[in-house]
């Protein structure tokens, strides 16, 4: 088939104009397709469908017959489609009024950038009960895990605080969230 459609992109080239409906026979359900599934709008995919063909052809001396003519129309869909959906207007406005309702607006459906008090108690539960297993940690554990990880402090100034040397220090990180991992399974 791709020997076809490069016969008839010289046809096309030497000035035969009908040599591109014969491309266009080809691959029309292909790119209806790819606009169709892109856009979602049968009117909309048909548009882009027809407007990527005419690009193609305004464009053909452009085209790099070292490649599948395929994938260089599907790419000039596709982006065609990308266009439209970018420059496509929402079909609500946030100061529009909600139906259904005494007077809210969109703004109202916006959910908040806070957290829900709920989340504040769930993660003060959490914060405890971390807490509370750090605390079961044998010491020389506990200590790293509590200098990275609750006073974020670098493994060098750990090494520094505790005067071990930074290879023991990032063991006994590493087993101390090994221990921790382990701990927390259990609750």
């Amino acid at each position: 088939m791709e020997a076809i459609v490069k016969k008839r992109i010289q046809q096309v080239l030497k000035g035969d104009k009908n040599a591109f409906g014969d491309i266009i026979e080809l691959y029309k359900d292909k790119v209806f397709q790819i606009c169709y599934r892109m856009l979602g709008n049968r009117h909309e995919a048909e548009d882009l469908a027809q407007e990527a063909f005419i690009r193609a052809y305004v464009n053909i001396h452009r085209y790099n017959m070292e490649y599948k003519f395929s994938t260089w129309l599907y790419r000039i869909a596709t982006n065609l489609c990308i266009d439209r959906i970018r420059k496509r207007k929402p079909d609500y406005y946030l100061d529009a009024e909600v139906p259904g309702t005494d007077g809210l607006n969109m703004y109202s459906q916006i959910p908040s950038d806070g957290r829900l008090p709920e989340e504040d108690v769930e993660g003060m539960e959490l914060q405890a009960m971390i807490q509370q297993e750090i605390s079961k940690l044998p010491e020389k554990y506990r200590a790293v895990i509590v200098l990275k990880y609750i006073e974020e402090l670098s493994l060098n100034e750990i090494s520094e605080i505790l005067e071990l040397p930074l290879g023991t220090v990032k063991t006994r990180i590493h087993r101390g969230r090994e221990a921790l991992r382990k701990q927390l399974r259990y609750v």
